[in-house]
């Protein structure tokens, strides 16, 4: 029988040229462009997986250290304060008022920004010095996931983004198959007082009401994050009232409900907090603030007689 080359090498030697190849795969996936739309749709490209990344939003940095790109960021705005490694990276500006002049200096090729949070004048000037710019606008729990896959792909960190992203799916599923068709109690999400600001059911937050069975009594609203007043909060009288606030802390506003004891929510307690990072950013970190959520309206639901949920 005539060997063929790979048959009269020696163990060693097919190790050796096996390895090899696989670090030529690997180098050659390094310098791939790549190209992906954003969440407007539009088409970025880079010639290959960024290597130097700014955020322009806090939510946006965690996500890219979830995805395994921490080590590429260069530059995130204020408050980009999870995970802890992102307080030390240098500030551009926050995402409301980003310093061009900085985010140039770090000589990104590319910038990840936030579409309800940045200002298109800044990312047009961003793009007008050659700057890549993806825009992330993550409205449901799904497009978490898909948030985290795209970052990877456009990171050259794939495989880690994948497993978070299914992690992340995992989880949701788990929460999904325990209380999305539980009793729907009305729900009013409060994120802050002065003026009084709710979401409607196009916001991520009320993804999460439906995901725990909430449903969300200023829902039908046309703006993604309205305004509303005490007597609209009377007239649909919610089961439940959840704050969110600025910090850690439950806010003082939230105890002023105690003043319409006719409220259902304040007449049986129902006023509840979820710490803001845990739900407000768009993050996988959202359905740690979902678990609290769904045990605060399956609190309700026992409180009125319904039968619990199967453990």
């Amino acid at each position: 029988m005539i060997d063929t080359p790979l048959r009269s090498a020696s163990p060693i030697a097919i190790l050796t040229a096996v390895l090899c190849l696989s670090f030529v795969g690997m180098a050659h996936t390094a310098r791939a462009a790549v190209e992906i739309d954003d969440d407007t749709g539009k088409p970025v490209r880079l010639e290959r997986p960024a290597q130097r990344i700014v955020s322009l939003a806090p939510h946006v940095t965690e996500l890219l250290f979830a995805a395994g790109a921490g080590p590429q960021v260069v530059g995130v705005v204020s408050y980009s304060d999870f995970p802890p490694e992102a307080k030390s990276l240098p500030q551009v500006g926050s995402y409301t008022k980003v310093d061009l002049e900085a985010v140039a200096a770090l000589r990104p090729d590319l910038v990840v920004a936030w579409q309800s949070g940045n200002r298109d004048t800044h990312l047009d000037r961003l793009r007008a010095l050659g700057i890549a710019v993806f825009i992330n606008e993550p409205r449901s729990l799904d497009d978490v996931a898909r948030s985290l896959e795209k970052l990877g792909r456009l990171a050259g960190t794939g495989p880690a983004a994948g497993v978070a992203a299914q992690a992340f799916r995992d989880r949701h599923a788990i929460l999904a198959a325990r209380y999305r068709d539980r009793p729907p109690v009305r729900t009013f999400y409060q994120i802050w007082d002065r003026p009084m600001m709710t979401v409607n059911d196009e916001h991520l937050i009320a993804d999460v009401m439906r995901l725990c069975g909430g449903r969300n009594v200023f829902g039908g609203l046309a703006t993604l994050a309205p305004t509303v007043s005490v007597e609209a909060v009377l007239a649909a009288d919610p089961e439940a009232i959840i704050a969110s606030g600025m910090g850690e802390a439950r806010p003082e506003w939230l105890e002023q409900w105690k003043r319409w004891p006719s409220l259902t929510a304040n007449a049986n307690g129902h006023l509840f907090f979820v710490p803001p990072d845990l739900l407000q950013r768009h993050t996988p970190r959202i359905l740690d603030g979902a678990a609290r959520l769904c045990e605060q309206l399956e609190s309700v639901r026992i409180d009125r007689g319904d039968a619990p949920t199967a453990q």
